[in-house]
């Protein structure tokens, strides 16, 4: 019986998290997939639209990241709202409310008319509307997946979802690239079209994510009964443990110290993620090359991405190491983005560029088991969203910092120094946390 009981253990672990992971995972990655596209198409929107709507590169970087002020103000509250109705409900709520927003973006011309708002300021509301219906979308997901995942398997299957960050662009760039080609149909230009037919899978998936999606594991019935039962304790002693250690209210988290120093790692991580990936089309149509071409290009640092979120993943959870995982990552992202301002020719500012995609999509993974291995609960909700929340507030300092610049100077160089510097920083911050590994050890 020694023998066999943690053999049987086992068997129901693998069994369990094999089926947990294949129903959940893909299908999140999908929601997030469309998620990010309609954040971030508004990128590949401005090779054609800043001109139709008389927009500067300062005005294009404030409507790109104002989306982020809303954001931040209704992250933390939306997030306790799904802990306190459910994933299924509020996630389809969120993605229905952004999908009809995302498909607005393709009329402001007509808004601006009907209302003698100008185009430039009608595009900043549209953003600030789209950020308020995403918000708490992303940690919302966190959260679910700590309600799934045992610690030990958390950076992997982050690193799993997150991979539709760069796969979005991956896809979505050449897709995006051949939609603006798509002027004069049915009286529209080619940008109109990138957003009304990429708001689609966003109102579709809404639906899905209403029937498909289950709370909790005690609510699995697509679980045998010893899955149900061996997850749902796993996860009740995984909550103990850490509230042994250290149990936080909603407010304690909300203001922890170390919440809002890992806010600020994710602060100059995300400065570099929208810094590039908003600026990075402008960027590679410099190199002389068409629309479509363009979308093929930028795709490239994305792919490398999707590799480094995956392995690095999975590497951080077979070391059992978060915090010097956390640091190198966005080191490279950092060194990556600061040389690819000091190379003239395209290929090396690609390399460049490749290995600063590689940093800045390794490190998300392994950064979000930094808070949820010490929160748990509402805590764990409040938590999650405070530290995305003030991070994604550089979702509207970095576009509006590489707006601001090229405008000032007629070069991206300074502007990415900026955002590589900021990343740098984030490295040694990562390296001064805190950080009991004890926590994400499985119970005994």
């Amino acid at each position: 019986m020694d023998i066999a009981g943690p053999a049987l253990r086992l068997d129901v672990e693998e069994r369990t998290m094999r089926r947990v992971t294949m129903r959940v995972v893909p299908f999140l990655i999908i929601c997030y997939f469309a998620a990010y596209l309609d954040r971030v198409n508004v990128g590949f929107a401005a090779l054609t639209m800043n001109q139709a709507l008389g927009l500067s590169a300062t005005a294009f970087g404030i409507g790109a990241g104002i989306f982020f002020l809303a954001y931040f103000v209704f992250e933390v509250p939306s997030n306790l709202l799904l802990e306190r109705f459910g994933a299924r409900k509020w996630i389809a709520r969120i993605m229905f409310s952004w999908g009809l927003l995302s498909g607005l973006m393709a009329f402001i011309p007509a808004i601006a008319r009907a209302t003698g708002i100008s185009a430039e300021y009608t595009f900043y509301g549209v953003r600030i509307l789209l950020g308020a219906a995403e918000a708490g979308f992303f940690p919302g997901i966190i959260f679910y997946l700590t309600l799934w995942f045992p610690a030990v398997y958390r950076a992997r299957v982050i690193g799993y979802f997150m991979a539709a960050i760069p796969l979005s662009t991956v896809i979505g760039a050449p897709v995006s690239g051949l939609l603006l080609g798509m002027d004069g149909v049915a009286g529209m230009s080619g940008w109109q079209w990138l957003f009304i037919l990429e708001a689609v899978p966003a109102l579709v998936l809404s639906i899905v994510v209403f029937f498909y999606l289950t709370d909790r594991p005690a609510q699995a019935t697509w679980l045998a009964p010893d899955e149900r039962s061996w997850l749902a304790t796993r996860l009740e002693q995984e909550q103990r443990q850490r509230e042994a250690a250290q149990h936080f209210t909603v407010m304690q988290a909300l203001g922890d110290t170390k919440v809002l120093l890992l806010a600020f790692v994710y602060f100059g991580v995300v400065a570099a993620n929208y810094g590039l990936s908003f600026f990075l089309p402008q960027i590679i149509k410099g190199f002389g090359l068409s629309n479509a071409e363009t979308g093929f290009v930028t795709a490239i640092p994305f792919v490398v991405g999707v590799l480094g979120m995956v392995y690095w993943g999975r590497h951080s959870d077979r070391m059992r190491e978060r915090r010097q995982h956390t640091a190198l990552a966005a080191l490279i992202a950092g060194l990556g983005i600061a040389a690819s301002t000091m190379l003239d020719g395209g290929l090396g500012k690609m390399i460049a560029l490749s290995c600063a995609g590689f940093g800045i999509f390794a490190v998300l993974p392994v950064f979000w088991t930094l808070p949820t291995a010490f929160l748990s609960g509402a805590a764990a909700a409040g938590g999650i969203a405070i530290v995305n929340s003030i991070g994604n507030l550089s979702g509207f300092v970095g576009p509006f910092v590489m707006g601001k610049i090229k405008d000032t100077t007629g070069s991206f160089t300074v502007g990415l120094l900026v955002i590589a510097a900021l990343a740098i920083l984030s490295m040694l911050v990562a390296l001064s946390l805190p950080h009991d590994a004890e926590l994400e050890r499985p119970p005994e």
